[in-house]
Order: C-alpha cells, then structure tokens, then sequence
C-alpha cells in the first residue's frame, strides 16, 4: 500500500485525515499507482479489479483492444493489463500498437489471458508485453509480477 507522507501545511488529526482522503498536496508522497484493465469480460475485470484495490491499487478498464488503446492514451495509466481473446482489435494488436507508439511506449503491458501454449507467450512477448501470465491468476502472482515490470 502506499505510503502517505506529510505535509508541514496539515498538522494534527485534521492533516492526518486530509492525508488519508487524498486531500492537499500530493509533494513528497507516493501517488496512487493506476492500472488499466483491458478485458471483454465483466467477471474477469471484477475478479482483477478486486485484487488490485484490495492491495492499494486504482483501476480503470476497457472492454477491448480500441478502446484499451484509447484509454491508455488519455488517462496514461502506470500499467496495463491486456486479454488476448476480445472482439474486434485482440490482445496481441492493441499491445503492439501501444508499445509502438511513443505516446504509450513507456507504458508497462502484462497479457493475461487464458492462452497457454508457449508460442502464444512468445508471440505476446514479441509484441512488446513485459509479461505474461495465464488465467486463472493467483493474487500473489499476480501482485508479484506487476511490482516485477513496474520502473
């Protein structure tokens, strides 16, 4: 979870709820890490949604490649989370385009999905996926690979 740091402007109980709230200067604390969801669906968005709010993360989510891509670009979450099997533009597309364009590039992309077979692995990885794993994820694993491709 992250660390809430002080503010010499909040003092006493009032600064320490402000601070909890979110309220005031975000200087010299750890803002929040954003993570979006792109998946088709709604069960696996909530499952994934869950764990990540649960450990202090916020979440945006997507219900396809294009909007996904849409997303990223305006709202430039810390992270994203990529299905592969969706209508329209998949998984694989929408990773490719993000980690091409230098809009989104720095934008760390973990395909989750329910494609286990290495050349999918391998195929999701070419396309500029910093990681993959393979549904169902456990929490743990999750967890511990988003701190692994987080800068």
């Amino acid at each position: 979870m992250p660390r809430v740091g002080g503010e010499k402007s909040m003092n006493g109980i009032l600064g320490f709820f402000a601070r909890i709230l979110g309220l005031g200067n975000n200087k010299g604390r750890n803002k929040m890490t954003r993570v979006l969801i792109v998946d088709d669906s709604p069960t696996e968005t909530h499952v994934l949604k869950t764990i990540l709010e649960k450990n202090g993360y916020q979440t945006l989510s997507a219900p396809n490649g294009e909007e996904g891509i849409e997303v990223a670009k305006t709202e430039k979450p810390d992270l994203v989370l990529m299905d592969v099997v969706m209508p329209g533009l998949n998984g694989y597309q929408a990773t490719r385009r993000l980690s091409r364009d230098p809009e989104t590039s720095n934008i760390p992309v973990i395909i989750v999905t329910t494609k286990n077979q290495e050349t999918d692995k391998v195929w999701g990885l070419r396309q500029g996926a910093k990681a993959y794993l393979v549904k169902p994820v456990s929490e743990t694993e999750l967890l511990d690979r988003i701190k692994s491709v987080m800068p």
